[in-house]
């Protein structure tokens, strides 16, 4: 991948492997490719770790308010460098229903400037268009708190005007 996107500018491809949990509570592993989701608004969330204090608070959150999100038409999906494993056990023992993704080498979060020194993995969401250009970023730089489903949703609405 190329130099981090920015705001406008296309968002390069690229799959990782995941899961999700389905509504009968199994966990469906596969590969999410980018280009899968062209048509429709993806809120990508980069998380330093399963299962830490603000990453369950942030997930719980995103997958509590699905419905908002899916009602603007647009999927989530979570993304550290944790092996789709631990994902699967984060997102049972919480009850998520948004596929985690798994970046154990990390290239999809360095190529959206979501690194750091020392602290790894900055928490981080980036809103793709439609179109696949990045319509809005919000890159933390502690990762203490965390973007509302809110102000996402505000900023998904803003794609339909």
């Amino acid at each position: 991948m190329a130099a981090a996107p920015g705001p406008g500018h296309p968002v390069e491809n690229f799959a990782l492997p995941g899961g999700v949990l389905d509504a009968d509570g199994t966990f469906v592993r596969r590969q999410y490719r980018l280009d899968e989701q062209r048509g429709r608004p993806l809120v990508l969330a980069f998380y330093p770790g399963d299962d830490t204090t603000v990453c369950t608070k942030q997930l719980c959150a995103y997958s509590s308010g699905l419905e908002t999100f899916t009602g603007l038409g647009a999927e989530v999906w979570g993304i550290s460098p944790q092996d789709v494993d631990s994902h699967e056990a984060f997102a049972r023992k919480h009850g998520l229903r948004i596929p985690l993704l798994a970046d154990t080498d990390r290239m999809v979060t360095r190529a959206f400037g979501a690194t750091a020194p020392g602290i790894g993995v900055r928490r981080s969401v980036f809103l793709i268009a439609p179109d696949g250009t990045l319509h809005w970023k919000h890159v933390s730089l502690l990762g203490v708190t965390f973007q509302p489903v809110e102000t996402l949703a505000r900023e998904l609405a803003a794609l339909t005007h």
